[in-house]
């Protein structure tokens, strides 16, 4: 049993002839000469959002927008906390000098 691999847009044609083009899975199949759950494989991960042209393992935009909203609020409390420290050090700079404490 040999394992065939294709190209990122081949993979993306074929799921064309199903999404846009309305041909059935076995039409589309038939068509291009690939096995029938090779071509239900790539339209359902179509269907859920991953990109049937990306690599193996790669993430798809949702998943990489939600990190992208966490790194956000990540770095605002960051921020927050690196401000927090900036006042603090300066006020316990400011009472340890001689002659500031009132």
């Amino acid at each position: 049993m040999r394992s065939t691999t294709y190209t990122p847009e081949f993979r993306a044609e074929a799921v064309k002839l199903v999404l846009a083009q309305g041909l059935t899975l076995e039409e589309a199949a038939q068509r291009i000469a690939i096995p029938k759950g090779t071509l239900a494989n790539w339209v359902s991960a179509a269907k859920r959002g991953n990109d049937p042209t990306a690599p193996p393992g790669s993430r798809s935009v949702a998943e990489l927008e939600a990190e992208v909203a966490r790194l956000r609020k990540e770095l605002a409390v960051e921020r927050m906390e690196k401000d927090v420290l900036k006042k603090a050090t300066a006020y316990f700079a400011r009472e340890s000098l001689p002659g500031t404490r009132s």
